[in-house]
């Protein structure tokens, strides 16, 4: 087959990977509206539940860089079909769960079936689509992947109404089944681009740097940054992921090429995407308690208030455009000034009220909307095509690596000045993501091209 060629069903085979994502974006979040049950039927501890959720954030992260290249050498549909089965797997153990320990052990499968999804998309939508058409399947690609994350509250508080805790797990099934019937069907065979021997000291450096940052990010809210655990953990993930690029630098089979890194277009946008991710995931943390404790709202009518994200849906698709007539710097500062809006609104009020909610998040979703779009295409254009899994997966850490802080540091910051919840623990919290996604905005727009011309001009050639 000529990949070169625009595939004739390649809108249907976006549809059906856009299934998939809006799954990886359910299991973020949904999982949280389902906690107070699971504690009464599985006789859960706050530390069992507090890995509950966050397992499968550590999993989903930790191998991104390794199953991206992976997807590379066995073929993106491959990938992509194994990532759908052990989600599925993952999924129907977690429902089914006895006790904590299989719960979450349940979550980290998931997480890495969502590892395998996530970059193999990318790499078949690169495949699939011409130059031309490419940046909008991205921006719809963006669009319905952050559909799932405040889709997740909403369904889970109506599975919630009628069915046990483990409903929130099953729902996937379904999705799931379809989107691996279509796959079978519709996907063409991708090409297996990279016959070089597999780097092990790259692959173990790729998976425990990341795994390590993202533990000690997850674990400071409740040891403490200054904790030696905390500190032992990020300070060790930080070198291994140096040695990582120290050592891909000098491999005859890297994962990822060097040289892109000196490419501005691949890593000025991990800038963008990282620094709106901290504060989209980071708020929403916040929000979602907020809403509940302070406000009093169900988990379903809170999950309502999250649906105000769905603005990344009207954004997304035309970002790619902008792009060309604005440039990527322009348009990717947009995203996290955006964020840095909502964030604001929320800080400056005395006690944030329904419609203050619902404005600060409808902002978070213009952020992803004009942000991760131009950032993710610019990555991919710039990522050699033997290499284009690996190069999205970096995306993808970019992503989980800045949420996972997010949620850390403002669930921390707005702990230590009372509670997360209360009015003067959220302004605390989002005066620090606000800081935060201004100081990215700035970075963004200093590194990145801003002259109105397409991402993929000033790319590389391979």
């Amino acid at each position: 087959m000529n990949f070169s060629a625009p595939h004739p069903r390649r809108w249907s085979i976006l549809g059906f990977m856009c299934l998939a994502l809006v799954v990886t974006g359910l299991d973020s979040l949904i999982v949280a509206v389902a906690i107070p049950s699971m504690e009464t039927g599985l006789q859960a501890t706050g530390e069992q539940l507090q890995w509950v959720v966050a397992a499968y954030s550590l999993a989903f992260a930790a191998p991104l860089l390794f199953f991206g290249g992976l997807a590379d050498r066995i073929g993106h549909k491959l990938s992509f079909l194994a990532g759908m089965f052990i989600l599925l797997l993952g999924s129907v153990l977690a429902a089914f769960s006895v006790n904590p320990q299989m719960l979450i052990f349940s979550r980290v499968i998931m997480g890495l079936g969502a590892a395998f999804i996530m970059p193999a998309t990318l790499a078949l939508i690169r495949e699939i689509f011409p130059d031309h058409e490419r940046a909008k399947a991205l921006g719809i690609w963006v669009g319905m992947s952050s559909l799932g994350i405040p889709l997740g509250p909403i369904v889970g508080g109506l599975l919630l109404r009628s069915f046990s805790w483990g409903s929130v797990f099953l729902v996937n099934v379904p999705i799931v089944a379809v989107a691996m019937i279509a796959c079978m069907i519709l996907a063409p065979e991708t090409p297996k681009r990279h016959s070089s021997r597999l780097d092990f000291v790259g692959l173990i450096l790729s998976i425990f740097g990341p795994a390590l940052l993202v533990y000690g990010i997850i674990a400071a809210p409740e040891a403490g940054w200054s904790a030696p655990s905390t500190f032992l953990s990020l300070a060790a993930g930080v070198v291994l992921s140096f040695a990582f690029l120290f050592w891909e630098r000098r491999s005859a089979s890297p994962m990822l090429s060097h040289e892109v890194f000196r490419n501005r277009r691949f890593g000025g946008p991990l800038l963008t995407i990282s620094s709106v991710f901290f504060g989209v995931f980071g708020g929403l943390f916040i929000m979602t308690q907020h809403l509940q404790f302070t406000l009093g709202y169900d988990p379903f009518i809170s999950g309502l208030h999250m649906l105000a994200m769905c603005s990344a849906v009207l954004v997304a698709p035309i970002s790619p455009k902008l792009v060309e007539k604005f440039g990527l710097g322009r348009i990717s500062t947009i995203g996290p000034l955006m964020v840095c809006v909502g964030m604001v609104i929320l800080a400056t009020a005395v006690s944030p009220t329904s419609l203050q909610v619902t404005l600060a998040l409808f902002a978070f979703g213009l952020g992803v909307g004009f942000g991760a779009p131009a950032s993710v295409n610019s990555i991919i254009e710039s990522t050699p095509k033997n290499q284009t899994g690996a190069g999205s997966a970096v995306a993808d850490v970019a992503m989980q690596l800045g949420g996972a802080l997010g949620i850390a540091l403002m669930g921390s910051v707005g702990i230590a000045a009372t509670t997360a919840q209360s009015p003067r623990g959220v302004a605390a919290a989002c005066w620090v993501g606000a800081a935060v996604a201004l100081a990215g905005a700035i970075a963004v727009f200093t590194v990145l091209p801003k002259n109105p011309e397409p991402a993929a001009a000033d790319s590389q050639s391979y």
